[in-house]
């Protein structure tokens, strides 16, 4: 059975790194992505937190449109939209924050928004090694 997209629907890179002490179920939704089942982005964010990882979250946020009715088919179409047009694919982990479905002239559409969260044990958005990485490409553009 298909995983229903919903406010709060969280979906994370295959391979993230997680601590032992988080358990949750996953199923595959999207090559490379997989939706989590049994908790929503606070659960997790409280699971992170107890197990002194960081969930990060990104303002801003990224939609995408897609034509069709009402359905979860639709629904993956405009996810898979959103995740090609991340900005960075440093992030793994997208939380859906908007989900709607309408009709113009009487052709059906669903958009949905999602913010890019991200799931590492460090207090830093990114490792220290690539940051490093980031201030030898800026010494090289100079």
């Amino acid at each position: 059975m298909a995983q229903t997209i919903e406010i709060g629907t969280l979906l994370v890179k295959e391979g993230t790194e997680m601590p032992k002490s988080v358990k949750f179920e996953r199923a595959p939704y999207l090559m490379g992505w997989d939706v989590v089942k049994n908790l929503n982005s606070a659960a997790m964010d409280r699971k992170l937190c107890d197990a002194n990882w960081s969930f990060f979250y990104m303002a801003g946020e990224v939609s995408a449109l897609a034509l069709g009715s009402d359905s979860e088919e639709t629904a993956r179409r405009a996810i898979k939209k959103i995740i090609a047009s991340m900005k960075s694919d440093k992030f793994n982990c997208l939380e859906i924050s908007r989900v709607a479905a309408k009709s113009f002239l009487g052709l059906p559409y669903v958009t949905i928004a999602a913010h890019q969260r991200h799931i590492q044990e460090s207090l830093y958005l990114f490792r220290a090694k690539d940051v490093a990485q980031w201030d030898d490409v800026k010494l090289a553009a100079v």
